[in-house]
């Protein structure tokens, strides 16, 4: 049996979610149903992949094997309750990708047997090539949790953590994106410096960064210092370059921003 898939809620995430979930056939936009207060957005859905757009978030929850919750955490304590009844009835699982709701307070809003995953994706879903952290309550049987974790491999990787390493994931998944497209515009903004258009050196430092995620990515015994010394030839450009990162902090500053946006979080 093809399991039904629910949205409550069709922002940015939702839409790049069933973007990946229909274009890599994990799913097929008649098994999708949405809602949102937005009717332009699910309209598009519907004309994109062939949704089904219902007109309450409890009918999304009746229609549905599976709901993501993809609205904005502070919405919780409305949609919730709205749907509660619908969840125990029928034991749709909750799926949600708001950020910094534990599994135990969107449990305190439905039951004791309700069925919560959580799931947190990062922008890099638009194109197919999120990395996500997911973690479930004890309600959650083995194949309802391959099937998530399916679905976000339909947008790109996922990793299942204990729900306590969800703050520090949020950070090196959810912020690092941000400090990546730094240290590319940085790379090509001294390229222009040097007399290159500022299209090709982007295009050229991302490529270049990609298939450097792509190499350690694909060697599990990959070594990040081994291969930053494969790419240093004695007296050459690179370690000359390495040299300059190490003696201006290049590495402490990654960390100190990485514990930055940790604390930060920690005060959210």
């Amino acid at each position: 049996m093809q399991i039904k898939l629910g949205f409550i809620g069709c922002g940015n995430m939702a839409t790049a979610i069933i973007n990946g979930a229909v274009s890599s056939e994990f799913i097929a936009g008649e098994n999708i149903f949405v809602y949102d207060i937005d009717s332009e957005k699910t309209g598009f859905l519907h004309d994109k992949h062939g949704v089904n757009v219902c007109d309450s978030a409890e009918s999304v929850t009746e229609n549905t094997d599976v709901t993501v919750l993809a609205v904005k955490p502070q919405v919780f304590p409305t949609v919730l309750p709205q749907i509660k009844d619908v969840v125990l009835e029928k034991g749709t699982a909750i799926v949600s990708i708001g950020a910094g709701k534990t599994l135990n307070y969107i449990g305190s809003f439905l039951d004791d047997d309700a069925k919560i995953v959580r799931v947190m994706p990062n922008i890099n879903a638009k194109v197919g090539a999120s990395m996500s952290g997911v973690c479930k309550n004890k309600n959650v049987n083995d194949n309802l949790l391959e099937f998530v974790k399916d679905l976000c491999r339909s947008f790109g990787d996922v990793i299942e953590l204990e729900e306590d390493m969800f703050p520090l994931f949020g950070v090196i998944a959810g912020c690092s994106p941000a400090y990546s497209f730094m240290f590319i515009d940085s790379m090509a903004r001294e390229a222009v410096k040097n007399g290159m258009n500022k299209k090709d050196a982007l295009k050229i430092c991302a490529q270049a960064v990609l298939g450097s995620a792509k190499t350690i990515l694909e060697d599990e015994d990959a070594n990040s210092w081994a291969l930053i010394n494969s790419v240093c030839s004695p007296g050459g450009t690179t370690i000359e370059g390495i040299a300059v990162l190490e003696q201006e902090g290049f590495d402490q500053t990654v960390m100190n921003a990485v514990k930055a946006s940790l604390e930060k979080d920690k005060k959210l």
